[in-house]
C-alpha cells in the first residue's frame, strides 16, 4: 500500500501550516517525517489519516484518491504520543477494541490478542489496567492495539516522545522488528534525528510547512540540501569563510569542501559547516592548515570524547569529537594549547557581493 500526499495545502486561520507539500511513502517502507516543532509534520500525518482535511491537494492510497474518505474507511492504524488507552478497559480489551468494532468472532479475537501480547512481550499483562503499566508498556500496548485489525497503513505521532532514553531506544528497535515482520507501510513523526536515522527507510525533513529534503538516512546526512538540513541533522560548527578564486578560507586555513560542491568564482563570503567528527586535534601545526586554540572542556563519557576548544584569534568556540584512543594519545587537559584541523567541510553560499 503506497501513500502519496500530493500538493497539500493547509491553513488554520491566516496561518499556513502546509504549503504545497508532496510526500510519498513507497509500499512497505517506514518513512520518518522529521523536523522541529511547528514544521507541519503532525498536521500532514493527520491529513493522511483522515483526521484533518486539506484545503488543497490529494491523498492517495495505492493510486486510489481517498482525500474525502473518512478516517474510519481508510484502514489506518494510528499511535499517539500519549498512548490514548482506554483507562476503564484491561490490556486485553484495549487490544481487542478494534476487532470488536469489526465484528470479528470471539475465538479469533482471543487468538489475535494473545498473538500480539506475545509479540510485544507482555503476555502476563492481559488482565491489568493501563494505570498499572509503565510508560514503555503502555506504548507497546498502544502499538499492539493499532496493528490488531491488520491495517494497511500504520501512522505514529511522536510515539516515543514521552519515554525516557533507555526505553525509547528499546522500543525503536522493537518497532523496526515489528515493521519488518508485518510489512506495513508506516509513517512516523519525530523531531529526534537519532530515532529517525535508526528506524526509517526514508526521511522527509520538514521546516515551516515545506519539505526541505527527502531521501535515505545516508543521503540526507551525507548530502544535505541546504544549511537548515545540515544544522538540524546533528551538531555542526559554523564558520563564516571568505571565497578567493575558488578557495574557501577561514583566516589562513583553507576549508576542504567536497569536489561535488559548487563554489562560485570571484570573491565573497560563504557559510561553511563542519561536523565535530570532521575536525582533528594535534599538538603541533604539522599540516600548516590548522587553527590554534585552547582546550576549554573535555567530556570523555561514551564511545567518543567531546572536546570544546576556544579559537582565540576569532573568539570562536568549536566542538570536536575524537576517539578515546586519540584522546589517550594526546593526553589532553583543560587550558592547554591545541591545533584544530578541518578534514571535511560543506559550503552553503549566501548572496554575493562581487
Amino acid at each position: 500500500m503506497s501513500i502519496i500526499a500530493k500538493n497539500i495545502v493547509k491553513q488554520f486561520g491566516d496561518k499556513v501550516i502546509l504549503n504545497d507539500v508532496t510526500v510519498e511513502a513507497p509500499s512497505g517502507a517506514l518513512v520518518a517525517l522529521l523536523g522541529p516543532s511547528g514544521s507541519g509534520k503532525t498536521t500532514l500525518l493527520r491529513i493522511i489519516s483522515g483526521l484533518e482535511v486539506p484545503d488543497q491537494g490529494t491523498v492517495q492510497f495505492h493510486a486510489d484518491d481517498i482525500t474525502r474518505r473518512s478516517a474510519r474507511d481508510r484502514n489506518v492504524g494510528f499511535v499517539f504520543q500519549h498512548y490514548a488507552l482506554f483507562r476503564h478497559m484491561t490490556v486485553f480489551e484495549n487490544i481487542a477494541f478494534g476487532l470488536r468494532v469489526r465484528k470479528i468472532s470471539e475465538a479469533k479475537i482471543r487468538e489475535r490478542v494473545h498473538e500480539l501480547l506475545e509479540l510485544v512481550k507482555l503476555p502476563e499483562m492481559a488482565d491489568r489496567y493501563p494505570a498499572k503499566l509503565s510508560g514503555g508498556q503502555k506504548q507497546r500496548i498502544a502499538l499492539a492495539r493499532a496493528i490488531a485489525p491488520k491495517p494497511a497503513v500504520l501512522l505514529l505521532d511522536e510515539p516515543f516522545g514521552a519515554l525516557d532514553a533507555n526505553v525509547r531506544e528499546e522500543l525503536r528497535q522493537w518497532l523496526r522488528r515489528c515493521h519488518d515482520e508485518y510489512h506495513m507501510t508506516s509513517i512516523f513523526v519525530t523531531h529526534d534525528q537519532e530515532e529517525a536515522f535508526e528506524v526509517a527507510d526514508k526521511i522527509v525533513v520538514m521546516n515551516k510547512g515545506r519539505v526541505e529534503q527527502e531521501g535515505s538516512p545516508a543521503e540526507v546526512f551525507e548530502h544535505p540540501a541546504n544549511a537548515f538540513v545540515m544544522k538540524f541533522l546533528g551538531k555542526v560548527n559554523s564558520f563564516q569563510a571568505v571565497l578567493q578564486d575558488g578557495r574557501v578560507l577561514f583566516g589562513n586555513v583553507e576549508m576542504p569542501v567536497g569536489a561535488n560542491q559548487v563554489i562560485q568564482t570571484g570573491n565573497g563570503k560563504a557559510d561553511v559547516y563542519v561536523r565535530p567528527h570532521e575536525l582533528d586535534l594535534g599538538r603541533t601545526a604539522e599540516s600548516g592548515n590548522c587553527l590554534r586554540g585552547k582546550v576549554m572542556h573535555i567530556n570523555p563519557a561514551g564511545s567518543i570524547v567531546k572536546v570544546r576548544v576556544l579559537v582565540e584569534d576569532f573568539g570562536l568556540v568549536v566542538n570536536v569529537d575524537i576517539s578515546p584512543e586519540r584522546h589517550r594519545q594526546l593526553a589532553l587537559a583543560s587550558g592547554e594549547s591545541i591545533f584544530v584541523s578541518p578534514k571535511n567541510a560543506k559550503i552553503f553560499e549566501p548572496d554575493y557581493a562581487i
